[in-house]
């Protein structure tokens, strides 16, 4: 185990030394993001008063297209000088080099969504402070489920051409559930009396549904990448 978690470190490391360097990952995403919580604020606040449930659907539109740009260069860096394939015939588990990917592209998103959040609770008015900590979870475990399932086909495909158009394809379809419990789960939380109890309900689907997507992206990581 030990080891394992070194090689999920090493590859963690590794993302951020290079994307440290040119920050080109981190400043596209965000300034996508940015851009698309203004545009929606231009569109859905009148009279400095947004429409009701407006907030939750642009803060998760907002999370998921900077995630699928994100997710469209996770393994982008590694097409070049045959660095795949170097990193898959390394010595280590698969399933390591995969949470480390993940992890790195975690952190990535972690830093984009905090200045999303804010952004659409100045833009909106939403009671962000309220429930912090419930708020963090829907989060949480709605970009884990979100960026689970997107690593692993980023990396199916790293080989293709056409991977910008496919990927989204792909993607949208399977994690469509996760984004429609994060928008009712946030809808729900930011109302002026909050069902905590809904909140609860939604809270434990994401958890189920990251625990189901995380045990199959580990196990299908490698027969894929070995493919």
């Amino acid at each position: 185990m030990t080891r394992f978690l070194q090689v999920v470190w090493l590859v963690v490391r590794k993302d951020l030394r290079v994307e440290s360097r040119n920050k080109e990952m981190l400043v596209t995403t965000l300034f996508f993001a940015v851009s698309c919580v203004m545009v929606f604020a231009f569109a859905f606040v009148r009279g400095g008063r947004a429409v009701d449930g407006a907030a939750a659907g642009v803060l998760w539109i907002a999370v998921a297209f900077a995630g699928t740009l994100a997710l469209g260069r996770a393994f982008e860096r590694e097409r070049y000088q045959d660095a795949l394939r170097g990193l898959l015939l390394a010595p280590v588990d698969r399933p390591a080099i995969y949470l480390g990917k993940l992890s790195g592209l975690l952190l990535l998103l972690a830093v984009v969504e905090l200045v999303v959040v804010l952004m659409v609770a100045l833009m909106f008015q939403a009671p962000l402070f309220e429930h912090p900590f419930r708020m963090l979870a829907l989060l949480a475990l709605g970009t884990l489920g979100f960026a689970s399932v997107g690593t692993l086909f980023s990396a199916m495909l790293v080989r293709t051409r056409s991977r910008a158009v496919l990927l989204p394809v792909l993607l949208y379809p399977v994690t469509i559930p996760v984004l429609i419990m994060g928008v009712s789960g946030t809808n729900v939380l930011w109302q002026p009396e909050p069902d905590l109890a809904m909140v609860q309900l939604w809270t434990s689907l994401l958890l189920f549904f990251d625990v189901v997507f995380l045990t199959l992206a580990l196990w299908t990581f490698e027969p894929v990448m070995t493919e």
